[in-house]
């Protein structure tokens, strides 16, 4: 019996010892497997996700971006909103024409799609390729053309095709290869290779860490190296080559005395010596005497050589306004400002006819004054003001421009690129609340006006921006409303719902309107301004003042922060004693 037991014990401990040293093997074999570094190749095709055989990868800033670029007969184009998005905005692409434009302090350069020359305003240059080429759904531009007006440096390399640019100067931090290694796709040496690194070679380091360090390489590879395979970082120093251009501005030595003057028909230009004969100091007025007319970039005029005349010799500048508004008032309809302003040809005949009238007329300025413009077409509004500018400096004309208070709806705008074209910003500090708004209120509260101004400072030089003022205000009326409506107001929990409307009124108007009325204005130290509340038929109107004393709180404002002057909208809503106020700020 013993003997039968030893003999099947003896091949059990067999196997088991088998099953064992199985294990141990696998077990040896995932330990290898987990600690030995792949030597799987990462193909860079595939990395920079290129698709076509004519796709050139960006690195950008040590990014590589999620468009490409293309090689076209041996040489590097970018797509246009790469160029224009994150190398120079000022390029401007007129896909309805199919022109490349770039303005600089004294030139308009112009490109046509497909054509090795290009014009500098009227000077003939060529290239020994294509400029840009009009694709189907975008226009690629040459990078060596970008590169003469542009601020950035780019190298091109091969296998794959790959261009990296570089708009970064400064200080950056850098690391040696210690030994010969890899840049992996990721941190882990089971990440694919993306790179073998020689000892010695110089990385970007982009984000260090204790384990693995992200990097990128000269050439545009960016991943990861062990940490420890880098010696000790120094700092480097990126130096660019470009020399900026220097833009000048037709400023005037004197603070500006500005009052808008609203001329609907030509008949009104006759009232010139009777508008001026009540105000004091001012040395510039704008008559709204230009309108754009039709889709083709053509203006209608009420311009009056007499009125010019009279006005200098009285020692005031003539600015004269142009709307994409006025034709209304004519009994037009007002034109699409999009058709203008995005075909090279209609921005080129509007400057034309603006330019030609403003010679004609002998005018010192010309004001633009465009408003609720669609911000899909911001940029192309930025290259009309660009456009016009030159033109306006050629012939010694002082280029002013209209804007809103800024707010995020109001960015494309862009102040700040006005600012380096046009000789003067007007920032237009009313219509805080407006026909239409959901609530009664000032037109123009100290609080909006100081912040419209901060805001705008942000981009705009001091000395350049000229501070719009209302010589009017708005008459609210809140009546019961019969039945709610759009216009009620219910928002006062257990109010009846009211009805709400304005009208715009002048300093004179408001002040009869107190009078009759019996209303008393009460001082308001959160808006710096008289508030009026009266009841006349059930209607209880509400009016936030604007006279001498509100117009002394934002003057304060504007000389405080050491503006360009003061605008005035419009002549003829004033009382006669504000001029007093204005000329203790501006003379």
């Amino acid at each position: 019996m013993k003997k039968r037991t030893k003999k099947n014990f003896i091949p059990a401990i067999a196997v088991l010892v088998l099953i064992l040293i199985v294990l141990l093997f696998m077990l040896l074999a995932k330990v290898i497997e987990k600690y030995t570094p792949s030597k799987e190749q990462q193909d860079l095709s595939e990395y920079y996700q290129m698709t076509a055989e004519d796709d050139v990868a960006i690195i950008f800033n040590n990014e590589v971006l999620p468009v490409h670029g293309k090689l076209i007969d041996g040489h590097v184009y970018l797509d246009f909103n790469t160029v224009h998005d994150k190398i120079n905005s000022r390029f401007f692409w007129d896909s309805n024409e199919n022109k490349l434009l770039y303005t600089t302090a004294n030139d308009l350069i112009m490109a046509d799609a497909e054509s090795t020359s290009y014009y500098v305003t009227k000077d003939s240059h060529s290239m020994d390729h294509i400029i840009v080429k009009s694709g189907a759904q975008t226009a690629y531009v040459a990078i060596d053309f970008v590169k003469q007006y542009s601020d950035f440096s780019y190298e091109v390399f091969e296998s794959p095709n790959r261009v990296v640019i570089t708009t970064q100067w400064g200080d950056y931090t850098a690391a040696p290869a210690k030994k010969k290694t890899e840049i992996r796709v990721l941190g882990g040496i089971k990440s694919p290779i993306l790179a073998e690194i020689e000892k010695g070679a110089s990385l970007s380091v982009l984000a260090p860490d204790e384990t693995w360090t992200k990097v990128a390489t000269a050439d545009g590879i960016i991943g990861y190296v062990k940490s420890k395979a880098l010696g000790s970082s120094v700092t480097e120093t990126r130096v660019s080559d470009y020399v900026p251009e220097e833009f000048t501005h037709n400023k005037k030595d004197f603070k500006i005395n500005l009052g808008w003057h609203q001329v609907t028909n030509p008949t009104a230009n006759h009232n010139i010596s009777n508008i001026l004969q009540n105000t004091k100091g001012i040395n510039v007025i704008s008559p709204t005497w230009f309108y754009l007319k039709d889709n083709s970039g053509n203006i209608g005029s009420l311009a009056s050589l007499d009125y010019v005349n009279y006005c200098h010799q009285n020692g005031i500048e003539v600015w004269a306004l142009v709307s994409n508004f006025g034709a209304k008032d004519q009994g037009l309809e007002n034109p699409n400002l999009t058709e203008v302003l995005t075909y090279t040809s209609r921005r080129e005949n509007l400057i034309n006819n603006l330019i030609s009238a403003a010679i004609q007329y002998n005018l010192d300025g010309i004001n633009v004054d465009f408003e609720s413009v669609d911000p899909a077409v911001g940029d192309a509004y930025i290259q009309f003001i660009r456009e016009l500018s030159l033109k306006c400096a050629n012939n010694g004309i002082v280029l002013s421009v209209d804007n809103y208070s800024p707010t995020e709806y109001t960015a494309f705008y862009n102040r700040a690129e006005q600012a380096v074209f046009a000789d003067y910003i007007i920032l237009m500090a009313y219509d805080e609340h407006y026909s239409g708004s959901p609530e009664a209120g000032s037109v123009a509260s100290i609080g909006f006006v100081s912040e419209g101004i901060a805001n705008t400072l942000l981009e705009v030089p001091a000395d350049q921006l000229i501070l719009g003022m209302p010589f009017y205000t708005r008459v609210w009326s809140e009546a019961p409303a019969a039945a709610e409506g759009e216009n009620a107001d219910a928002s006062t929990e257990g109010a009846a719902p009211i009805e709400l409307s304005c009208y715009s009124a002048g300093m004179k108007e408001i002040q009869n309107l107190i009078n009759t009325n019996g209303a008393v204005p009460v001082w308001s130290e959160e808006t710096k301004q008289s508030y009026v509340e009266y009841v006349n038929n059930g209607v209880t109107y509400k009016i936030w003042m604007e006279d001498a004393a509100s117009l002394e709180e934002k003057l304060k404002v504007m000389q405080q922060n050491q503006l360009a002057g003061g605008a005035f909208w419009k002549l003829g809503l004033e009382t006669s004693n504000v001029w007093d106020t204005i000329i203790k700020y501006i003379n």
